[in-house]
């Protein structure tokens, strides 16, 4: 890779829902992606976060699986919000690596 490229963790598409809460609100949203040490969710109506709040976040995939995480708002855009992971309950943390699969230990560039 050329001299001067930030690498990030590989990104993976997901198709699922997160629920998203700070205190007594809450929000139902779309994964669009997750990594290894953060995802992205489409920006749900009447959102009021700040950047640098911590979030609860329930990765929901299917029926059986519910990958609770605490995660900081690190970015908001006007469709989309990205979290980073402040922590991940060491038994959500197998569910998460196994989900990731090969995205898990692997980077990428940042986009142009």
């Amino acid at each position: 890779m050329s001299e001067g490229k930030r690498l990030r963790s590989a990104r993976m598409t997901l198709q699922s829902t997160a629920l998203i809460s700070r205190g007594l609100d809450s929000w139902s949203s779309e994964i669009l992606d997750i990594s290894a040490t953060g995802l992205c969710a489409a920006r749900p109506e009447g959102w009021n976060g700040r950047i640098d709040e911590i979030f609860n976040v329930d990765i929901l995939i299917g029926d059986e699986l519910d990958i609770h995480v605490v995660a900081r708002l690190a970015r908001i855009g006007d469709d989309e919000l990205g979290f980073a992971y402040s922590r991940i309950p060491d038994d959500k943390q197998v569910p998460l690596w196994n989900l990731l699969g090969r995205y898990a230990d692997t980077d990428e560039p940042y986009p142009a």
